[in-house]
């Protein structure tokens, strides 16, 4: 019986184990995308940011932030999982360790009138878009 168990294991937990499909984003959040994003060049993925002010987060679509650093560095974030309630203006709480937020820190959403949780999902990559020097 215990030999089972341990074969059965991996067909177990690949059961549990799911995909996420983000929602595509819409014509409107697609254009807002790409006008914030204008100009500005994407680099490699970093795993870890300082923590930027809240007053700099633009909240794209349930899955995809935006963090404003700099006048000439914005920050993208694809969240893992969809934080339902940030469309509809919930406030967003991270849980993170330390003076970063890194991919896979815990983000809850919060209505503001109620202060009922509303979504949950993790902080992915953080992709850094530059303008380029002249």
């Amino acid at each position: 019986m215990r030999n089972w168990t341990f074969m059965m294991m991996p067909l177990l937990l690949a059961g549990c184990a799911g995909t996420y499909e983000p929602k595509p984003l819409t014509p409107k959040q697609l254009a807002e995308l790409d006008e914030a994003l204008a100009g500005k060049v994407a680099g490699e993925p970093q795993t870890c940011i300082s923590r930027v002010p809240q007053t700099n987060l633009r909240v794209i679509s349930n899955n995809v932030l935006l963090y404003r650093a700099s006048s000439k560095l914005t920050y993208k974030n694809e969240l893992i999982g969809s934080c339902n309630g940030l469309t509809r203006g919930d406030i967003m709480v991270v849980r993170s360790f330390g003076s970063q937020m890194c991919r896979g820190d815990i983000t809850t959403t919060v209505s503001p009138m109620s202060g009922i949780a509303s979504g949950a999902c993790a902080l992915g990559d953080f992709i850094p878009y530059r303008t380029p020097k002249k």
